[in-house]
């Protein structure tokens, strides 16, 4: 048996306007292959549809039941082709992003929110992960994206493991101390300004950015003198307000109010805070596609 959803369609359209010249004319086609269509259908069924009389134009038992059918197959299918449209435009979907807790106090809310505005029928998931576990996931397939901060890993890795990274925003790292702090009154300050000083920094072995700010305050001409490591900012930060040390920060961390602690500006060469996407380069996801979308604009520098 060979029955297309083009029969189904003239068959519909028959029955629905009880006439062959007026179905062709709502098809926008001649009457004859209009006719020939539903014999066609008719004898690949089996059955007959209409009942045709020199007076009458009626569907049969059998015509009614196919009529109501195909209506609501015919309209299954335009859902269907609308909900795949949808899909292939990122409109429907899942998305799981992976970010270091730092990044929600910066921009990344607000690019959610807008992403649920645009894409409503999307659902997203958020994972606060370290890098490196990021980096596992989405290997994986268990993150869509990942967003983490400088360093920018090397081109020839993210190839290998099919990612690609691209910077997302800029930003600057600033120093954390306590409000009774020697320096708390000035407007900005140098890095060299802390060598002395107890330094509070994120756990070394789990992220490649307290690292990589160490490396910063050597270049800047002093080695420091690690007092503690935490696993999260709001740990370090709650250290720095009981007058525990000093730590380095994105600026965009300061627009929390933390208790007792203030937050300076680095004048010269300030280390980046740099905020990364990362996502796989295997599969086009349409819904990947579609937040790169959004990301994309204030991104290009």
């Amino acid at each position: 048996m060979s029955i297309d959803l083009k029969q189904l369609k003239y068959f519909l359209a028959v029955a629905e306007e009880k006439s062959f010249s007026r179905a062709a004319e709502r098809l926008h086609i001649s009457q004859p292959p209009l006719s020939q269509q539903i014999m066609k259908l008719e004898a690949e069924l089996g059955v007959k549809l209409f009942a045709r009389t020199t007076r009458s134009f009626e569907l049969t038992v059998a015509g009614r039941a196919l009529m109501n059918e195909a209506a609501e197959l015919l309209a299954k299918m335009r859902m269907t082709i609308d909900t795949v449209r949808q899909i292939d435009r990122g409109e429907v979907g899942r998305l799981r992003v992976g970010i270091v807790g730092s990044a929600m106090w910066g921009p990344i809310p607000s690019l959610l929110e807008q992403f649920q505005s645009q894409f409503p029928r999307v659902t997203w998931t958020i994972h606060e992960l370290g890098p490196t576990v990021q980096y596992d996931a989405l290997r994986a397939k268990q993150i869509d994206v990942g967003f983490w901060r400088e360093p920018k890993l090397d081109e020839t890795d993210l190839r290998n493991d099919n990612l690609r990274q691209e910077l997302c925003f800029r930003e600057n790292v600033c120093v954390a101390v306590n409000e009774h702090h020697r320096l708390a009154k000035m407007e900005s300050i140098e890095l060299a300004d802390i060598a002395e000083e107890p330094m509070l920094t994120l756990a070394l072995d789990k992220s490649a950015f307290p690292r990589y700010l160490i490396q910063c305050c050597v270049n800047a001409g002093f080695q420091p003198a690690i007092f503690q490591e935490a696993s999260e900012p709001q740990t370090l930060l709650a250290m720095v307000g009981a007058g525990l040390g000093v730590t380095l920060m994105p600026e965009t961390t300061s627009r929390i109010g933390w208790p007792g602690v203030v937050f300076l500006p680095i004048r010269t060469n300030p280390p980046s805070a740099n905020l990364y996407i990362t996502y796989t380069t295997l599969d086009d996801a349409p819904v990947v596609r579609a937040f790169l979308n959004i990301l994309r604009p204030p991104a290009r520098d």
